[in-house]
């Protein structure tokens, strides 16, 4: 799976993260599919009810506006991302036990080090976890 993610956005969700942390920031990414290739139309921050460093929670009043907009604007919902303040760009255990959906793409953007980083996972039913071709531009 190739996935497409505006260049604007990326330098969004990095400016966010850091605004937020030490707490994980969170959202959702809607957009379209075509093909074998997903196109982020548009990157919602969500609220992280838990405020933690180490996990998050979506605000579920927020997850439900973010699906009315979905609809009205024809995308589909894509996945979501998450930031690790201070852990690596991949998934943890956590997050692999919570990935529940198989079609989802899972964005991962780290602040540890220098430069952050994302990127995107896909993970099955059985865990497993697969990084997808994401093309920032």
């Amino acid at each position: 799976m190739i996935i497409h993610l505006k260049l604007a956005d990326y330098v969004e969700m990095v400016r966010h993260a850091k605004s937020v942390a030490p707490v994980e920031d969170c959202g959702l990414l809607g957009g379209t599919i075509d093909g074998g290739e997903k196109h982020v139309e548009r990157v919602f921050f969500l609220t992280n009810t838990d405020h933690s460093p180490e996990h998050f929670s979506l605000d579920p009043q927020e997850q439900f506006a973010v699906v009315k907009e979905l609809r009205a604007q024809g995308w589909q919902l894509l996945g979501n991302w998450h930031s690790h303040p201070a852990t690596p760009s991949r998934p943890s255990e956590e997050d692999k036990r919570l990935a529940f959906d198989s079609t989802a793409s899972y964005f991962i953007l780290s602040l540890a080090g220098g430069e952050p980083v994302l990127n995107s996972f896909h993970v099955d039913k059985e865990k497993k976890v697969t990084k997808e071709d994401l093309r920032i531009h």
